[in-house]
């Protein structure tokens, strides 16, 4: 377990930039390089996430509870109503768990290390909103030059599996710099 705070590292975009997709394979990268990794993520679709509606955590928030926390068999699910959850207080929520990294899929404005996913050439414009960008992944090839033209970062082609190691090499020197195992 992490002895220190974990590493936070963010993956922006906009939607269908494939943001949970490349989450989900630096999940599977850490993990293999024995680095334990929680996540949060942003809804950034407008509304509430999807809750099961029928289940008793459901009905405790419908009954005015503010928190539910169900665990079985190994599984906790926590929902929580109807406050707001900054990524700070998300973050000091996630510190419970004594993990190495904090991987959060969203939040642009805030200013973590972090990765951006550009799939057309509109969504350039990200590059002028985000702050602490560490590598750029872009989907359409005539992107890369002007990308390259605004930023001094790595580049990478969405279909190019070297992002995740790049990302995981990256997150594993931030964690060695901060002193926690490897």
């Amino acid at each position: 377990m992490a002895v220190v705070k974990p590493i936070i590292f963010q993956v922006v975009g906009y939607q269908n930039s494939g943001k949970t997709t490349l989450t989900s394979k630096l999940i599977e990268k850490l993990s293999t390089n024995r680095l334990t990794t929680v996540t949060i993520k942003h809804h950034g679709h407008g509304g509430k996430p999807d809750a099961a509606e029928k289940k008793d955590t459901t009905k405790h928030l419908s009954a005015g509870a503010i928190a539910t926390l169900v665990e079985g068999d190994g599984r906790l699910i926590l929902q929580a109503e109807p406050c707001a959850y900054s990524l700070k207080e998300q973050i000091e929520l996630m510190h419970y768990f004594q993990t190495d990294v904090i991987l959060v899929e969203g939040y642009k404005q805030e200013n973590y290390p972090k990765l951006v996913l550009m799939k057309e050439k509109q969504d350039l414009t990200l590059l002028d909103i985000v702050n602490n960008v560490q590598a750029v992944v872009f989907w359409e090839a005539e992107m890369m030059d002007i990308i390259s033209a605004k930023l001094d970062v790595p580049i990478f082609h969405i279909d190019d599996e070297a992002v995740i190691s790049w990302t995981v090499q990256q997150i594993k020197n931030f964690v060695n710099e901060i002193g926690h195992k490897c």
